[in-house]
């Protein structure tokens, strides 16, 4: 019995969502998404809800279950108020500037890294050491701050590099002399 997959999503005024044989498209205020549902998951629709139902009890299908309610009411969140993730840069001459759709980062290499935003994402630059990743598709928002942290990841020492907001490093305790 999976308890995320037997919720029902509710469907809010503004959104309109509609099925057609295993893709479902969600229309909302800030754009459109659709997702491919697996061929033994069914949907049930009301005025203003979603019942998310399996065929039957194999491990393969409970497993989707819970998944499917998930990325639909994700991709429902997505399209009333978008995904941010936040990252901060942390090093000295470590800084970052939005150029067009993109970013270029100066992360002490010898050139510039130059990132351009994949369709779908846009990026904030409140200051030199901030970067907001904003998007309708959690996935996608999710994937592109990995993308851009791993240009530079923290490191343990100095605590230098990119980092999310709210991640911890766990600092170590560096070489110690006689």
């Amino acid at each position: 019995m999976s308890r995320i997959g037997n919720k029902p999503i509710t469907v809010p005024s503004e959104v309109k969502i509609t099925l057609d044989g295993q893709k479902i498209t969600v229309t909302g205020p800030k754009g459109t998404l659709e997702r491919e549902i697996h061929r033994n998951i069914s949907l049930e629709m009301n005025e203003n809800e979603i019942k998310v139902i399996r065929k039957n009890d194999e491990p393969q299908n409970r497993s989707l279950h819970g998944l499917t309610r998930t990325l639909i009411n994700n991709m429902i969140i997505g399209v009333t108020s978008e995904y941010t993730k936040e990252l901060q840069i942390n090093g000295v001459g470590y800084r970052v500037a939005k150029q067009g759709t993109g970013l270029n980062m100066t992360l002490g290499y010898s050139h510039p890294v130059i990132f351009e935003a994949p369709e779908g994402i846009t990026f904030d630059v409140p200051n030199p050491n901030t970067i907001i990743v904003r998007g309708i598709d959690k996935e996608l928002v999710g994937q592109t701050a990995a993308v851009v942290r791993s240009k530079r990841p923290p490191e343990v020492y100095r605590g230098k590099g990119i980092k999310y907001a709210d991640e911890v490093i766990r600092r170590k305790e560096g070489k110690t002399g006689k």
